[in-house]
């Protein structure tokens, strides 16, 4: 399988994705956004990460925002299509003082009308333990995200201040909560097609509802900095080897689309390669694509949100 997906003519791979796709989520394309809810100074040395404090980047710091801060921040997103919105923070793990501000911030939610058109808040808080997520469960939180990144062989390459098994063991835990789980990885990190191959085998045994595909949109002052963008082609024929890999699975797109696919054309292109969900706005450290935006090419090519 890998072979033909790295040897296949590009439009067969791409019409053999957009088949799998189709059969399962037809015309609808599924819209998120995020909130970067803390920003910078983390402990980690992953080298793509503007955020890592062992890197000198320009990126704003700030700690976790207050629960009211995580409400206005959400509701700027009410009626923009956007079907979830996810909660992001920097770090290993959130504190329990984190968590309290997370799970008030929900409850404020909640209390206003305008919540009806969200259909749902994901939280992203690094490596929380049984307990904390069994308080953010009770609040009313259903979907976590985990990123994997990349394959275990892989991963020491480019974080060594954290093991890819207890990230593993993070999106275990979740799942054995009865959570639906976000995770996925970043790619044009310097890994072999076998460590996405690698990657994408895990999120099916794990048994994951949501991949995010991201492409490596190198940070001055990282030390990827230097490394160059993916090419359109490759970027794609990543999406369709997730696809057919998880063909149930949702495949979102997230960080580092405006940068690999600079002429807003080719977008569309990632519907065929088998995405059927995009990450909108801005991203945590990079700018993104406004929604308004995002819809006018999701109607264009015939598809819906």
């Amino acid at each position: 399988m890998l072979t033909d997906i790295i040897n296949a003519p590009l439009d067969d791979l791409l019409n053999e994705a957009e088949k799998v796709r189709s059969t399962t989520f037809g015309k609808e394309i599924e819209l998120c956004a995020i909130v970067n809810v803390k920003s910078g100074r983390c402990a980690m040395d992953c080298s793509f990460c503007a955020q890592s404090k062992h890197h000198k980047t320009s990126v704003e710091t700030f700690p976790m925002l207050e629960s009211w801060e995580l409400d206005f921040e959400t509701l700027a997103f009410s009626g923009q299509n956007i079907r979830r919105v996810g909660w992001v923070a920097s770090g290993r793990a959130a504190t329990p003082s984190d968590v309290r501000k997370i799970i008030k911030g929900l409850q404020g939610m909640k209390s206003n009308p305008i919540w009806t058109k969200l259909l749902d808040i994901c939280v992203s808080l690094g490596q929380l333990k049984t307990p904390e997520l069994q308080q953010l469960q009770s609040a009313g939180f259903r979907r976590y995200h985990h990123n994997l990144e990349t394959s275990e062989q892989f991963y020491p390459s480019i974080c060594t201040t954290q093991r890819w098994r207890d990230r593993r063991a993070t999106v275990e835990r979740v799942k054995e909560l009865g959570w639906s789980v976000c995770s996925g990885g970043l790619f044009g990190l310097g890994e072999t097609w076998e460590d996405r191959m690698q990657l994408a085998l895990t999120l099916k045994e794990l048994e994951v509802d949501s991949v995010p595909i991201n492409f490596l949109n190198p940070i001055p002052g990282t030390p990827l900095a230097n490394r160059a963008l993916l090419s359109v082609e490759e970027a794609l024929r990543i999406v369709a080897l997730f696809r057919l890999t998880l063909p149930k699975a949702t495949i979102r797109i997230c960080g580092g689309r405006p940068a690999v696919f600079a002429q807003r054309e080719q977008d569309a292109l990632l519907f065929r390669a088998g995405a059927n969900a995009l990450m909108t706005g801005n991203y945590l450290t990079t700018s993104g694509i406004s929604p308004k935006k995002d819809c006018q090419m999701i109607n264009h090519g015939g598809f819906s949100t």
